[in-house]
């Protein structure tokens, strides 16, 4: 596994996370125990590369999104893709781990052949920075193509004062940052059990990894 950098060991994982974000790397994050219960390992979409897209296959081997905050979905009119489905599976979808579900819509960036590989995932992410970056200077549909193989999230209007998900969790990262409010965020999963990685093991790949490791409730504490 890869290191993350000669990062500055502190005590302060909130810190240290935030440190790390501005330096263009990556942050595992775990949610809560009565949430999801899981890790994610987050990146400033800004700096993603195809290595870290291979990373977070590899790594961490869940679904690769991109939570963008709520003023940026809404000036590209992105929608929540459950209130856009007119189908009967889009009816009653009751969450155990929350109100609804942060999803948008999938887009690849125009200039990608399928969309899928690591080089290609990789410019429809960076791409999507610069977007969250400059949101009036940037022709959405344009610059990227639905449906496409990169999730877009759409964050919470209030952030973690409305929803406590790893989408809120890494825009309040990177706003801590003074990044673009955009963040890549992958669950880490267990292929032993098929389950969502372990805490404790999550954590140990973190310190193994030299990547700081944060409790969504230190965040909460910090931001909220």
């Amino acid at each position: 596994m890869s290191s993350s950098g000669d990062m500055p060991r502190t005590t302060d994982s909130v810190g240290a996370a935030v440190d790390a974000f501005r330096r263009g790397q990556p942050v595992c994050i775990h949610d809560a125990a009565d949430r999801e219960g899981e890790t994610d390992l987050v990146y400033p979409a800004g700096a993603v590369t195809p290595d870290a897209v291979a990373r977070m296959r590899n790594d961490a081997g869940g679904l690769v999104c991109v939570a963008l905050g709520n003023e940026v979905a809404a000036a590209f009119d992105l929608p929540f893709v459950q209130e856009t489905i007119d189908h009967p599976a889009a009816a009653d979808h009751d969450l155990a781990y929350d109100d609804r579900s942060s999803f948008s819509i999938t887009v690849n960036h125009r200039d990608t052949r399928t969309g899928i590989t690591d080089t290609d995932r990789a410019l429809t992410i960076t791409a999507l920075a610069d977007a969250a970056a400059d949101p009036a200077g940037t022709d959405f549909a344009g610059t990227f193509r639905a449906p496409g193989h990169v999730h877009i999230l759409r964050a919470a209007p209030n952030l973690l004062a409305d929803r406590q998900g790893h989408t809120e969790l890494g825009i309040a990262l990177a706003e801590a940052a003074e990044l673009p409010p955009a963040a890549v965020v992958c669950e880490m999963l267990d292929d032993e059990t098929g389950e969502a990685l372990p805490p404790a093991a999550a954590r140990a790949y973190a310190e193994r990894a030299d990547i700081p490791y944060v409790e969504g409730a230190e965040l909460l504490d910090r931001f909220d």
